[in-house]
């Protein structure tokens, strides 16, 4: 698939990543009904109408590569793939189930193997950032796409986490790149702040699945960011099992 193909379909999700985000807070404000997954982990109504709409949306724009959810895993076939959409429509449901503000809508676009493409929106922080290849890299402000890019903007390190206690492998990471202090945060949002600029750094164990980083990837690395795993192997996506190998996210001029 060409870049302006690419680009095309991208720039199409935008108003209905809004629309659903829109569509969540709404869902939120009558009161979320509450299921458990077969994994023990929450969904909600929210989650559920937030993955139909962007799922109907992608059929329409883009009807030859496959749809891969969060929310309809249990339909999909086990084997390997190629090209496909990874989605998670609500990542970070616990911090969406207690109001918080933190939770994101995503979408990745996997060509070959490759993360090239994603969008992500924070609906309570009003921020939507998305990418469609190399250098491309957006967040929308006031309703204009603004460039973004990871140029680091101070000579202090600050990076991101999973957890508020991060585990020791991870605690040698971030002591490695002189990390002087860290955020924790659950969503994808921690990719697209690092390709703005916010913050340096987040590395990751194994953990989740694809579509809990693909939109992130594309995100952060077209917007000049290393993307690997702690070994710096490329991360390649579309494994029969959807899981993820360790996660290293950095500024291009990061130094350990």
């Amino acid at each position: 698939m060409k870049q302006d193909e690419i680009q095309k379909i991208i720039l199409k999700l935008v108003p209905t990543f809004l629309k659903a985000g829109e569509e969540s807070i709404d869902l939120f404000n009558k009161k979320l009904k509450i299921n458990t997954k077969d994994d023990n982990t929450p969904v909600t109504n929210g989650d559920l109408a937030v993955n139909e709409m962007i799922i109907e949306k992608l059929k329409t724009i883009s009807p030859n590569i496959e749809i891969v959810s969060e929310e309809n895993i249990g339909d999909v076939e086990t084997k390997e793939r190629k090209d496909l959409w990874l989605i998670d429509p609500i990542d970070g449901t616990n911090s969406y189930i207690n109001g918080g503000d933190e939770y994101t809508l995503n979408a990745g676009l996997v060509i070959n193997k490759k993360a090239v493409a994603g969008i992500i929106y924070a609906p309570k922080k009003n921020r939507l950032f998305f990418s469609y290849g190399t250098n491309n890299a957006y967040e929308i402000k006031n309703n204009k796409k603004i460039k973004i890019d990871c140029q680091k903007l101070n000579d202090k390190t600050i990076a991101l986490s999973n957890s508020s206690s991060p585990s020791d492998k991870i605690m040698r990471i971030l002591d490695n790149y002189k990390v002087v202090k860290f955020k924790s945060m659950r969503s994808s949002l921690k990719f697209c702040l690092i390709a703005n600029g916010e913050f340096d750094l987040y590395a990751a164990n194994p953990r989740a699945k694809e579509w809990d980083i693909a939109a992130g990837h594309a995100i952060a690395e077209n917007a000049g960011a290393i993307v690997s795993t702690h070994d710096n192997e490329p991360i390649r996506y579309g494994k029969s099992d959807f899981s993820n190998p360790s996660l290293l996210v950095r500024k291009k001029d990061l130094q350990c």
